[in-house]
C-alpha cells in the first residue's frame, strides 16, 4: 500500500527495535478510536511518507508521526500521539512546558541506548490478522537494520 497524505495519522517506528515494538503495542491497546496507522521507518511506505513531507537524507533515529504533510519527530511526536489518544493520555501534553531541546535530549539519550537496554529483533513482528489493515507496510520485505550504529554508547 502506498502513502497518501489524506490518510489517518501514520506512526513510523524502528521495525527491529523491541522498545519501539512495545510502544506500538501500547498505542494499539489505547487507540480505541483506531485513529493510527503504522509502518516501519525502514519500509518503502515509511520512506515514501517522509519524502511526501519533504524529508531527505538518512532515516531519523526517532519515532515519526505524520499527519497529512506534517511530520513530527522525537518528543513532539510522542506528545502528539498521547494527545490524539485522548483522556487520560492527553494530559501528558503538560510536558510541552519543558523546553524542546531538553525533552529531545532525553529522547535521544533513550534512542541511543534502546538496543542495549531493550534488545532488537531479527525481523519486524507481523501484526495479528485483525490489525493487519492498520499496518501499511504489511506484505513488504523485512526492513533492513539501518540504525546499527545506534548500538554504540
Amino acid at each position: 500500500m502506498s502513502y497518501q497524505p489524506s490518510r489517518p495519522p501514520l506512526l513510523l517506528y524502528d521495525g527491529v527495535c523491541n522498545l519501539c515494538h512495545g510502544a506500538v503495542q501500547w498505542v494499539l491497546k489505547r487507540d480505541r478510536k483506531e485513529r493510527f496507522q503504522f509502518a516501519a521507518l525502514q519500509s518503502r511506505v515509511g520512506q515514501e511518507a517522509m519524502a511526501a513531507c519533504g524529508h531527505q537524507g538518512p532515516l531519523p533515529d526517532s519515532v515519526v508521526l505524520i499527519e497529512g504533510r506534517n511530520m513530527r519527530q522525537e518528543s513532539d511526536a510522542a506528545l502528539r500521539v498521547a494527545r490524539l489518544l485522548g483522556f487520560p493520555w492527553a494530559l501528558l501534553a503538560v510536558f510541552r512546558i519543558v523546553p524542546p531541546p531538553l525533552r529531545d535530549a532525553i529522547y535521544r539519550w533513550v534512542a541511543r541506548n534502546r538496543y542495549r537496554w531493550f534488545g532488537k529483533k531479527d525481523a519486524c513482528p507481523m501484526p495479528s490478522p485483525e490489525l493487519l489493515e492498520r499496518f501499511l507496510d504489511a506484505g513488504e520485505p523485512e526492513p533492513e537494520d539501518v540504525h546499527a550504529d545506534s548500538e554504540r554508547d
